[in-house]
């Protein structure tokens, strides 16, 4: 009963998703993937894009990672980005291009999770798997009164259990996208209206007034402060030129390029800045600049840390005759075309 409630609900009220117009597998992936942290418009652009200008596994697999991360810019967590680049040619040179099409395989996938196997397997495969997202989370712990705090190992095997018993074997894919979707209109976190609500009857939560303490969440991640200085390093001679470099693998925005970039464990007070970015300068290269100013200051937030970012606009009349290998000189044009952070992609837009 209520699986065919929520399907004719949904049936009813369900968005028109792209995504949901196929069951191409690798189309499904792919939206799983970009939707993962982003919020619907946003990732309906990025489907669009990716869709067109990959309309292939092969064709992903066979672009740079620097040209995926490119086509990511701005999607931040480029973890799966890279995770996305690598599966893509495991499929495409691994498994002669043939999409895995048990829920088994696909779990096995870098970055597939269980919630994205079982999207795919139910959504291109019709396989009664049921998908498991904070929406998800939201509407059940509400309908049932469940307070084991969410997004932990017990409340995931908790939540399965029950939606094994409840998922349409028939109809796993308009199940899921169903119960989504009821969790993201209806089952809202703030500002639901349970007047409207079909389930208002049998909810839990609202005949003992815990709407709002539902679902119970678990505690919050520590978040650390970080402390960027960036070098906007330029010359006009020969012809207008900016350093970027690379960052490397282990830390946030790996593979994407920046300026060059100074962190510092404190904050370095404003009296001293111009004379410490002097000194970094000294390490760096053996010319003195013409000038060296602090410019624009950001704050930019990531899931768990803070980035206090202050950048310095420094001016050379011509190139360094020294520049550490680490550094390359690039034009505006050239910086146009690289992968660069959402940080970095604020302050250019700036300048």
């Amino acid at each position: 009963m209520f699986a065919n409630k929520i399907i004719n609900w949904y049936l009813e009220n369900g968005r028109k998703l792209p995504w949901r117009e196929t069951d191409n597998p690798y189309f499904i992936w792919l939206s799983e993937i970009i939707l993962q942290q982003t919020r619907i418009e946003q990732g309906r652009e990025y489907y669009s894009h990716f869709t067109k200008r990959y309309p292939t596994v092969a064709n992903l697999a066979d672009a740079s990672e620097e040209q995926v991360l490119k086509s990511w810019q701005g999607l931040g967590y480029y973890s799966r980005a890279r995770n996305l680049h690598a599966t893509a040619q495991h499929i495409a040179y691994n498994l002669d291009g043939k999409f895995p099409s048990t829920y088994k395989e696909i779990l096995a996938l870098k970055g597939v999770g269980r919630y994205t196997a079982a999207a795919i397997a139910s959504f291109a495969y019709k396989l009664p798997y049921p998908v498991i997202d904070g929406n998800v989370y939201r509407f059940i712990a509400r309908l049932y009164g469940i307070h084991t705090p969410i997004r932990t190992p017990a409340a995931y095997k908790e939540f399965e259990n029950l939606l094994n018993k409840l998922i349409d074997k028939e109809r796993p894919d308009l199940f899921n996208q169903a119960i989504m979707d009821f969790g993201s209109l209806i089952c809202k976190p703030t500002g639901c209206d349970c007047t409207q609500c079909p389930f208002r009857l049998e909810c839990t939560a609202q005949k003992e007034g815990k709407v709002s303490l539902l679902p119970v969440m678990p505690n919050p991640p520590k978040v650390t402060e970080r402390y960027f200085y960036y070098f906007d390093i330029r010359w006009p001679l020969p012809a207008e030129t900016i350093l970027v470099h690379r960052r490397p693998s282990g830390d946030i925005w790996q593979g994407l390029y920046e300026l060059p970039l100074v962190e510092t464990e404190t904050p370095i007070p404003h009296r001293i800045l111009a004379d410490k970015a002097r000194q970094t300068l000294a390490e760096w290269f053996t010319d003195e600049p013409l000038s060296v100013e602090a410019g624009q200051s950001f704050t930019h937030h990531l899931t768990h840390r803070t980035i206090q970012a202050q950048f310095l606009s420094v001016k050379y009349l011509s190139k360094p005759s020294k520049i550490p290998q680490y550094f390359s000189p690039v034009s505006p044009e050239v910086l146009k075309s690289l992968p660069i952070s959402r940080l970095i992609d604020r302050y250019l837009s700036n300048q």
